[in-house]
């Protein structure tokens, strides 16, 4: 799997391989001296401490290694440094660090604002404007919105994460903690219902649970709260991400465009996990082909730079001079990580997330029909939870069991992360191999295993 320019999958080493207890004797000193000078609000669900890593192979300073299905939480999309990303970082270093993009040029921000113009899902000509992260990204997706339309009001959904800044936060409708003492919130937001298949609400006999969330929309907020000349646009996650990898009906998001463009509001779509070729496409919305207005992106873009982009219509990006800047937004380092990523991403690792997530699927519906307890799977390409719940009649959900099972994974050397209510996420590097997965998904059923029969 190689062309003249890159090997498309390093070699790595063999994992998970545990020399000693975990963690070890340099882990535990570096976790005490974390807890010293280190933020409390940042959350750990084990002690992973990292020393280096290759791929989907991260080993601790102890040399333990573990099978990551993590990705940085879905951010390495061509794996832990992947040596061609690593030489295109070199290579800019030798040049230069820093000029801003904001008030010099740059080849390397044209090239990659070039390039991500044309791969967006919309067709015609497209602006592209560079940030940090994801959660900078989503501000200025508002801040853009907000001038195009000369509106004020916003939709956004329960369950959504667009990040913890404080525009961010407000559209976010996932955590009460991440809003506690940080109230009041920008105003003019209001939330919505996102359509979970696994989990519809009470409806009529003829609703689906798209006419239910659509219905909400346009005949108790329109109604009730702020009439749809003055809503300036929609913020909607293709698959939502923290909210527990919630893939929508088919009909969700072509219908949401309909509205849209019924109403002159302009449709937001935060690609920010599921976008750069996660879901087997380079952005999820193209599995059902709705063009938005705007797509945020982040995370995968740069393989673990920090990187953000909205890419919008070209007539909605028609803010003048001053109207919002960055000053490392498009930093030519991390542009260059980018370009690299995205030719990694063309040359074939997005047809490997999907063939390799199609693996995964099926391998985990197989544990599913093992244990009651795994109340759903689902996901798209290398985007997939496995939702765990007290009672598969009732669908509740069971955090416990969850939580407990991320974490004897990590005992038996298989990162993995929650996501929801009760879901475990798989969202490794694009570059892992079906035997890789094999290994992960097998450590993952014993540790439900162990979990289900001590419960």
């Amino acid at each position: 799997m190689a062309n003249s320019k890159f090997v498309l999958i390093p070699k790595q080493p063999s994992a998970p391989e545990l020399v000693c207890k975990i963690p070890g004797p340099k882990a535990r000193k570096l976790v005490a001296r974390d807890k010293k000078v280190m933020s409390p609000s940042y959350t750990r669900d084990y002690p992973l401490v990292i020393d280096n890593a290759i791929g989907s192979v991260v080993t601790d300073p102890d040399g333990n290694r573990f099978l990551d299905m993590t990705a940085g939480i879905a951010v390495t999309a061509a794996g832990h440094s992947h040596p061609y990303v690593v030489r295109a970082i070199r290579d800019q270093t030798a040049r230069f660090l820093h000029m801003s993009g904001t008030d010099f040029y740059y080849d390397q921000e044209i090239m990659l604002a070039e390039r991500l113009a044309k791969l967006t899902p919309m067709s015609g000509r497209n602006r592209v404007f560079f940030t940090n992260s994801g959660a900078e990204a989503i501000e200025a997706a508002f801040k853009l919105a907000r001038h195009q339309t000369g509106r004020q009001h916003v939709i956004s959904f329960w369950g959504a994460f667009h990040g913890r800044t404080f525009g961010a936060m407000s559209l976010s409708g996932s955590k009460a903690i991440h809003r506690k003492r940080f109230l009041p919130v920008v105003p003019q937001i209001t939330h919505v219902t996102y359509p979970d298949p696994f989990r519809p609400i009470d409806l009529r006999e003829s609703d689906s649970i798209v006419d239910f969330t659509l219905d909400e929309i346009e005949q108790t907020v329109f109604r009730r709260e702020v009439e749809p000349d003055e809503v300036a646009a929609i913020f909607v996650e293709a698959i939502q991400g923290e909210g527990g990898y919630i893939v929508p009906p088919l009909d969700f998001l072509p219908r949401l465009r309909d509205l849209c463009d019924r109403h002159g509001i302009l449709m937001v779509c935060d690609e920010v996990q599921s976008g750069m070729g996660r879901t087997g496409k380079m952005w999820a919305v193209q599995h059902v082909g709705v063009q938005p207005d705007i797509v945020v992106s982040a995370k995968g873009i740069a393989s673990g730079m920090p990187l953000g982009a909205i890419i919008a219509r070209e007539e909605i990006m028609n803010w003048p001079p001053g109207s919002h800047a960055s000053t490392y937004g498009g930093n030519p380092v991390a542009c260059a990580a980018s370009l690299a990523t995205l030719d990694l991403l063309e040359g074939g690792l997005i047809d490997n997330a999907k063939v390799v997530g199609a693996h995964l699927i099926e391998r985990l519906q197989a544990v599913k029909e093992e244990f009651s307890a795994i109340g759903d799977v689902r996901g798209v390409g290398l985007m997939v939870a496995a939702d765990f719940v007290t009672d598969p009649k009732s669908r509740c959900h069971d955090p416990e069991t969850r939580n407990r099972v991320v974490q004897e994974c990590f005992r038996r050397g298989v990162l993995m992360l929650g996501c929801g209510e009760s879901a475990v996420r798989f969202c490794p590097a694009l570059t892992i191999s079906k035997k890789q997965i094999d290994v992960a998904v097998g450590i993952f059923r014993d540790a439900v295993a162990t979990v289900v029969k001590k419960s």
